[in-house]
């Protein structure tokens, strides 16, 4: 989103965070911007029963968390590293001049922020399905729009089934036999433990 040269410019730091390490927790106010340089990170919330809900998944030249730095509110959401990750980090006012003094890199924050709103939609959306079919293709439409190729089984699913469990609001027993299901009707193809889709 930001090309780091701009960010160092502005006064970002490198943090390097281990796998499992929490970013930022729910109820926190924000108060720094972060982008990823290398790894991946999730959004998350528990529930009262300590099942995991992913919001979304972010790795390498994403930023996370940057709408809540334009409102006064707590995030509703926590960060964690999914695996070892070094994320550029700036503090809330120096990203605030950084995008009053470069406008076009305001456009590329309301691209971002745009993109983000329209996969919360779809994943609104599809709370309201019952079938887990329907679920998961919704799902797996959004994520390969992002590749080029769109020939059948020529995008490789980057989640595991627990991940897809956690962003459908599935349990991972269901995601692994919709997904025979749904390689058996030919909708997805399996190689290797892979999903191609």
């Amino acid at each position: 989103m930001i090309t780091e040269d701009l960010l160092i410019s502005f006064g970002a730091e490198t943090i390097n965070y281990n796998a499992g390490d929490l970013i930022f927790r729910e109820e926190e106010y924000p108060i720094y911007y972060y982008q990823i340089e290398k790894g991946k990170i999730k959004l998350n919330n528990y529930t009262e029963d300590g099942k995991e809900f992913i919001q979304n998944i972010f790795s390498d030249g994403h930023s996370f968390g940057e709408s809540l730095l334009f409102v006064d509110r707590p995030y509703p959401m926590n960060a964690l590293a999914m695996e070892n990750s070094f994320i550029f980090r700036i503090s809330r006012e120096s990203f605030l001049n950084l995008i009053k003094s470069n406008p076009e890199i305001s456009l590329n924050v309301y691209q971002c922020l745009a993109e983000r709103m329209y996969y919360k939609y779809i994943m609104l959306y599809n709370l309201s399905f019952q079938n887990p079919v329907s679920k998961l293709k919704l799902l797996l439409d959004y994520l390969k729009s992002y590749h080029d190729d769109k020939a059948a089984y020529s995008f490789q699913i980057p989640l595991t089934r627990q991940q897809l469990a956690s962003l459908t609001g599935l349990c991972v027993e269901t995601v692994i036999r919709t997904i025979k299901q749904m390689e058996k009707d030919n909708i997805l193809k399996i190689e290797q433990r892979k999903i191609y889709y």
